[in-house]
């Protein structure tokens, strides 16, 4: 983010200002770590913010400080209209177009607000009157960071803020292990555990808390997983009678398609997820080395994200979805081969 971006941001903190904090729709650890990092530092200067989440998450993210203050659009939507029409500034955080917010879309785009978005997804939008985007970043609450240091703010860290981008950041980088992962990552992490985040215990919270239900889930993945050697790609389809067999609730396929792609000599992995309800297959993608998913998710499911961890969507049924996917492969054939 460019200087007098920042000098403009820290004038408009110097005086009371109604805050609204956003994170994306189904908001994973770096959306509510980054939004509850976010939330506790803007406390810090003596602002009142508030945090509106489209809809609802996962049970293993509601242990993080501060989560029982984050309002629901979906359930609350009369006082988060309120909030939002009343709002001087607004940051967006872990998106990088308005219609990633859901119903909250309009609203946003209607709002007069002070927009800023601090996003690490390709191809932003030019919705935000301040933008820090940069894709080369492990997550967005690594940004956050980077954001706090910017406005002079590091001493500012408390053991709370520490422990809500510390979660965001282990689970955007996979534990980090992922690319995305820096030295600078690293020296990140290790002023946050400097500064109260206890590291053990945030991993236990968010990795180790998985009930019955959902390990039989996983059983039902792997036992559907297929691998297509030929073309170095992998994928798990999930119908929802079977998720329903198992109770599903929200966040119990999170990380399954990594499954996928720990095959060896895998570098694509994909699962597809029937939702009945809304007449449509979830999908997540995931691949190693310079292969884009994101770019495949563009052009083929409507979707998009990382290089290596893209989402979409598709109105065909689950069969018609997966032939679609199969069907598009020998395009690639070469870049999964020589990846």
């Amino acid at each position: 983010m460019k200087t007098d971006a920042i000098l403009k941001i820290k004038q408009y903190l110097n005086t009371p200002q109604k805050i609204v904090i956003v994170p994306h729709k189904n908001p994973d650890g770096d959306a509510i770590g980054a939004s509850l990092g976010l939330f506790h530092f803007l406390k810090t200067q003596e602002q009142n913010p508030v945090i509106i989440a489209p809809n609802d998450y996962p049970e293993f993210l509601k242990w993080m400080p501060g989560d029982s203050e984050i309002l629901k659009y979906d359930t609350q939507t009369g006082i988060c209209t309120q909030l939002i029409n009343a709002a001087t500034l607004i940051f967006t955080l872990d998106f990088n177009a308005l219609d990633r917010a859901g119903d909250m879309a309009p609203l946003l785009d209607a709002s007069k607000a002070i927009k800023i978005m601090i996003d690490h997804h390709q191809q932003p939008d030019t919705y935000a009157t301040f933008m820090y985007s940069d894709v080369s970043m492990s997550s967005t609450c690594e940004m956050v960071f980077n954001f706090i240091d910017m406005l002079a703010g590091k001493q500012h860290i408390t053991a709370d803020i520490a422990t809500c981008l510390y979660t965001g950041i282990m689970t955007d980088t996979g534990s980090f292990r992922f690319a995305s992962t820096t030295s600078q990552t690293h020296r990140v992490i290790a002023f946050l555990m400097d500064q109260g985040a206890q590291n053990s215990a945030i991993h236990n919270a968010v990795m180790d808390a998985n009930s019955y239900n959902r390990m039989q889930l996983l059983g039902q993945a792997l036992t559907n997983l297929k691998l297509l050697p030929e073309f170095n790609t992998a994928y798990i389809t999930l119908t929802q009678e079977e998720l329903n067999k198992h109770h599903f609730q929200k966040g119990d396929t999170e990380g399954f398609v990594n499954y996928a792609l720990s095959l060896k000599n895998v570098i694509f992995a994909a699962i597809f997820i029937e939702d009945k309800p809304n007449n449509i297959i979830k999908i997540s993608l995931r691949s190693k080395g310079d292969f884009s998913v994101n770019a495949l998710a563009r052009t083929h499911f409507n979707g998009g994200g990382h290089t290596n961890a893209a989402g979409g969507k598709s109105e065909l049924n689950l069969s018609e979805t997966v032939e679609k996917f199969i069907s598009i492969l020998p395009a690639y054939k070469d870049a999964l081969q020589n990846d």
